[in-house]
């Protein structure tokens, strides 16, 4: 039984000894990668070159050429985020980091290396870089401004509607690609905005829709659309009728005297909204021979007013 215990006392031990070794060994390399990672380093890496503010007309021919070779001096630890992504990014603005040349982008990497030290950070010394300068070939496509129209299906809860117009926060895009392409396009619509029981401000993004098109690019891709909805009610007016264009040599008499508007209008601004507001008028002149009758026109309505129907269509005359 004692010697059993022994046995066991002894593999308990040996057990927590080969624990301790390993801690100790772990501890020891966690150390010695420290350490080595805290040393100067000198190597070369790759800068790749991403241009931003870019004409939209532009397509780069080919990317792989847009980069640069740096011999730069560093700390080991600068170096480990290199081991997962073998290249490092450099932002260039198109407009005045680079010169465009006869369908090239120009950019003097001697001249401007304060740029990719400034990016590079204070952990990496540029010791030197290759090649002294860095061609970009572009070609530019067709493009030009078209109108954007609104592609809507919206009801509003009884009771409301919308003030005004719809408002978008741009009336025009950029359309790009081939001439033939572009020169085609006169306008573009919007996909169908659709919106149900609508009682309150309308603010909604809404694409433009390019399904039906192929090789375009559009800018903006999308569009905001918002309107101000409010109560609206029903209101009538009896308005009086004026002739207009009658010879003085001619006296008639017509009937009615005055027609029946009625107007749809927002809550808000129904009690201001008064007959002489509106103008009827009918132009004798518009009458064709043996005619006895003049047809009216609205010629003025408050901008408040939404819609307008007039009840009588036709007013009668007679010459005297």
């Amino acid at each position: 039984m004692n010697s059993k215990k022994r046995v066991n006392i002894t593999d308990y031990l040996k057990r927590k000894n080969v624990k301790r070794f390993s801690l100790f060994f772990i501890i020891a390399f966690v150390f010695l990668i420290f350490s080595k990672l805290s040393n100067d380093y000198k190597q070369t890496i790759k800068l790749k070159l991403n241009l931003v503010n870019v004409e939209d007309e532009i397509i780069l021919q080919n990317d792989s050429l847009n980069t640069i070779n740096a011999f730069i001096e560093a700390k080991g630890f600068a170096f480990v985020p290199l081991l997962f992504k073998n290249y490092k990014d450099i932002i260039l603005d198109a407009k005045t980091d680079l010169v465009s040349k006869q369908g090239y982008f120009i950019f003097d990497v001697q001249k401007n290396k304060f740029l990719i030290e400034n990016q590079l950070g204070e952990s990496y010394k540029l010791l030197s870089v290759k090649p002294d300068s860095i061609l970009l070939k572009y070609s530019k496509r067709a493009s030009k401004l078209i109108p954007i129209v609104l592609k809507s299906d919206i009801n509003f809860a009884i009771g409301y509607d919308v003030k005004g117009d719809y408002k978008l926060d741009v009336d025009s895009l950029k359309v790009v690609g081939s001439a033939k392409e572009v020169n085609k396009l006169m306008s573009m619509t919007t996909e169908l905005l659709s919106l149900k029981g609508i009682n309150a401000n309308i603010n909604e993004q809404v694409n433009i829709d390019v399904s039906q098109y192929s090789g375009i690019e559009v800018f903006p891709k999308s569009v905001n659309v918002s309107a101000i909805v409010t109560r609206f009610t029903e209101g009538k007016v009896n308005v009086p009728v004026t002739i207009i264009n009658k010879p003085k040599t001619i006296e008639i008499n017509h009937f009615p005297k005055t027609v029946t508007l009625s107007f749809y209008a927002a809550l808000e601004a129904y009690s201001s909204i008064k007959a002489n507001d509106f103008i009827v008028e009918c132009d004798y002149l518009d009458i064709s021979e043996n005619q006895t009758y003049l047809v009216p026109k609205i010629i003025k309505k408050p901008d408040v007013v939404k819609r307008i129907n007039m009840k009588q269509k036709r007013i009668d005359f007679i010459k005297l």
